[in-house]
């Protein structure tokens, strides 16, 4: 089940003996598991009834102790194994025994990251109680936004306000349910977050430097990238975290390119690569693949991919050069053919 669903009917269901909450969204998987929780305890107080455990150091055999104890003041035991991925691996044998004959009063929740269903386990654990946590796709992002805005925080976001939240902060769930927090306590009084106090708040955030950034490389202009660049380093931020700001950027550009090779028009182009419609958005956008020119176009995905796996330990380079490099092939004037 899609974990979103399963939030939407207000973490609804009837009690599983095991659940598992997959994937790589973790804003998802702790609204997912925090949901199971209240499912599963209600009023019940978690200090009679809850265990976690973190995944690398649980041993099934205390695990498995822990759900045959009977519950203290409610219904039911919890038992929750994080980043479970290695435990599932270690213990799939016994885990797939466990799931023929389960704890008559205990509740185990797997939290990993993947979960393949093919596996024989897989396949035991009912599709109902795979929650699988990914995030919307980017195009649904600015919906999802507006939806949340209004249910958790009793604020209207409207369609163009939300569309800029997303263009300047990026598809992390989490960190945009922490920039709508903010937004609405700048709102204040006001029913309605605007587009303007998007842009006066979170305008004003790493995701907007990194605009700046894609707006010098639209410019030819790699002195301007890279200061940019450099204030980003001076203000604490993270390599890998400006690499994810500009990559989402960039997919975009070379998504376009890609419709636009292979016949689309630009502004169809533009639109399936989910670039925003307002006009400074397309006009940059244009700007940036005119720039860049066909080859260099061609080549981003590979020097996104390069750079990211440099960063995690594929190249002896400091990070910040890595990232100082990337801007540069990017921003530099194109070479003129002889």
């Amino acid at each position: 089940m899609d974990a979103l669903e399963f939030l939407e009917k207000g973490g609804k269901t009837w009690k599983k003996p095991i659940y598992v909450v997959a994937g790589d969204e973790e804003f998802l998987k702790r609204r997912t598991i925090a949901a199971l929780q209240t499912l599963i305890l209600g009023e019940g107080d978690p200090a009679f009834a809850l265990s976690t455990y973190p995944g690398d150091k649980a041993e099934f055999a205390s695990v498995r102790g822990e759900l045959d104890t009977l519950p203290f003041l409610c219904d039911y035991r919890l038992v929750i194994i994080e980043q479970a991925d290695t435990f599932v691996t270690k213990y799939r044998a016994s885990l797939e025994k466990y799931v023929d004959a389960p704890a008559t009063h205990g509740v185990l929740i797997l939290e990993v990251k993947s979960w393949v269903k093919t596996t024989i386990l897989a396949k035991k654990v009912p599709e109902a109680s795979t929650l699988h946590c990914k995030a919307p796709p980017v195009y649904k992002l600015a919906a999802w936004c507006t939806a949340w805005a209004q249910k958790q925080y009793g604020k209207k976001l409207p369609a163009p306000a939300a569309n800029l939240l997303v263009e300047l902060v990026g598809a992390q769930m989490g960190v945009l349910d922490s920039e709508i927090d903010k937004l609405a306590v700048f709102a204040g009084g006001r029913s309605t977050i605007e587009q303007a106090d998007v842009d006066a708040l979170v305008g004003r955030s790493r995701s907007a430097n990194v605009f700046k950034i894609m707006d010098a490389i639209g410019d030819g202009k790699p002195d301007e990238a890279l200061k940019i660049l450099s204030e980003l380093f001076e203000a604490g931020e993270s390599t890998i975290g400006i690499l994810g700001a500009l990559g989402f950027q960039i997919r975009k550009i070379a998504a376009a390119a890609r419709l636009h090779k292979l016949g689309a028009g630009i502004d169809d182009a533009l639109t399936r690569a989910d670039v925003a419609a307002w006009p400074q958005a397309r006009d940059a956008a244009r700007k940036q693949m005119k720039h860049l020119g066909w080859n260099r176009l061609d080549s981003l995905y590979d020097w996104l991919i390069e750079t990211d796996l440099g960063m995690k330990g594929g190249n002896p380079l400091p990070e910040q050069v890595q990232m100082e490099r990337l801007i540069v092939r990017l921003a530099r004037p194109p070479v003129a053919r002889k």
